[in-house]
């Protein structure tokens, strides 16, 4: 590939193709990898996307700038450029663009991109050792008040023995209610033993 398309694609991350496509360099975040403790540097790769191969129009006024042309001749240059590529693919000849990837046709006609991996040597993983601080202050938000996570801690055992410790007010309260249904039932009815009982007449029809 051309010296100053390569370097548009790498300071742009992305390169239009009229009539093939764009090529897209995407980046892939850093990764944790807890089985060998350390953590994967990012990394990058070429994309291929057909459906969109208008170039921009600053990338005609950068393009005429590296050849020392005018933009009209720029513009010229590229679309031969693009036009060769087009007719190389169309005789089921491949494209191969240095350092990027080959361009070619597969057996239905649609063209497919094979990317060249991208290897920088300054990236390299970095040691990662798991840290557990078992006596580690730090503050933390409970409710509307802001304490120390032993703090927290205490409060939530606190909470948790007023809870346990104030089962039996409730089962008393219960009782005091029984107690007074007991003692207006007896009160209104007489404190015999029949008084348990039902105390309705049911008149039998002869």
């Amino acid at each position: 590939m051309n010296t100053a398309l390569y370097n548009y694609l790498l300071q742009h991350k992305s390169l239009s193709i009229p009539g093939l496509g764009t090529i897209f360099i995407e980046r892939v975040p850093a990764q944790s990898d807890f089985v060998n403790r350390q953590i994967l540097p990012p990394s990058f790769h070429f994309r291929f996307d057909k459906y969109f191969d208008a170039p921009d129009k600053e990338f005609f006024t950068y393009l005429a700038q590296q050849k020392e042309i005018a933009d009209y001749e720029a513009i010229r240059w590229y679309n031969e450029w693009a036009y060769e590529l087009r007719n190389q693919i169309r005789t089921d000849r491949p494209v191969i663009l240095s350092r990027v990837g080959e361009l070619k046709k597969d057996l239905s006609g649609d063209i497919v991109f094979e990317p060249h991996r991208i290897d920088p040597s300054y990236l390299a993983p970095v040691p990662a050792e798991r840290v557990i601080r078992t006596h580690a202050k730090h503050t933390v938000l409970m409710g509307d008040r802001e304490m120390t996570n032993d703090e927290a801690v205490e409060a939530l055992h606190e909470e948790n023995n007023v809870e346990k410790e104030s089962w039996w007010v409730y089962a008393l309260v219960l009782i005091a209610i029984a107690l007074l249904i007991l003692f207006f039932h007896f009160y209104k009815n007489g404190f015999s033993a029949s008084a348990i009982g039902n105390q309705q007449n049911i008149s039998v029809q002869q």
